[in-house]
């Protein structure tokens, strides 16, 4: 007999795992923001940029319209409360880093299982819906390193997209096997965290690509750079 879901507990399970994300990422964008010695309108876009990115992209190409990040004033809300507290806070933001790191890795398992969730409540194959978790995930922070001129830290050896992969494809696959929906999400939200976990405690990172024009320098000192580098 095929299990039966509930559809007003998935969805309350959904908007807790989103709210609780997108909090976590939203402190993450404010940091950014302190960093870059931005004012407190700059800490706000790019709190809001991080926490809701990644949903809002996902919901667009389910066709959710409009997203519930611009539609529903908890997520407003929860991305602002982050960015004035992390505004007028940073200095003890700062002093609890390690628990923020903590934060970010727990905020990618809760976007990339609730983005997994929602794309195989809409009807998505197991594959386009991995693709939409790891989206929902990785979304958000992209955006908000690209506002400041950063390259996305997922583009740089990151281990933020792999991690979120391996926590949607176990949310998919207990969804295949038949597992009730919290044990599959609690599943692969577990595994998440952990692998981006230690990938921040121990350092790993996948190996990024080195350049041969910028292993060394030209007759005059200066490291050499692209072809044309300089010349205008």
């Amino acid at each position: 007999m095929p299990l039966r879901y509930d559809p007003a507990l998935i969805a309350a399970v959904l908007l807790l795992l989103d709210l609780a994300g997108t909090f976590v990422f939203a402190l993450s964008g404010a940091m950014t923001g302190v960093r870059n010695r931005l004012d407190l309108f700059g800490a706000l876009v790019l709190a809001f940029a991080a926490g809701n990115a990644g949903g809002l992209t996902r919901d667009l190409l389910l066709g959710a319209t409009p997203p519930p990040a611009v539609s529903d004033w908890r997520y407003i809300g929860v991305s602002l409360a982050a960015a004035v507290v992390t505004f007028f806070r940073a200095a003890i933001i700062a002093r609890l880093r390690s628990w923020v790191l903590v934060l970010d890795a727990a905020g990618l398992a809760l976007f990339a299982v609730s983005g997994t969730l929602k794309a195989l409540a809409a009807g998505l194959n197991p594959v386009s819906a991995m693709l939409l978790g790891v989206l929902t995930g990785v979304g958000g922070g992209m955006l908000r390193d690209v506002l400041v001129s950063e390259v996305p830290a997922v583009l740089r050896g990151e281990v933020d997209a792999s991690a979120a992969l391996a926590g949607a494809a176990t949310v998919v696959m207990g969804r295949l096997l038949g597992l009730p929906t919290p044990v599959g999400a609690v599943a692969g939200a577990v595994l998440c965290f952990v692998l981006r976990f230690l990938a921040i405690r121990r350092g790993w990172r996948w190996p990024v690509a080195n350049h041969p024009m910028r292993r060394g320098t030209d007759r005059g000192g200066n490291p050499l750079g692209e072809p044309g580098e300089g010349r205008r």
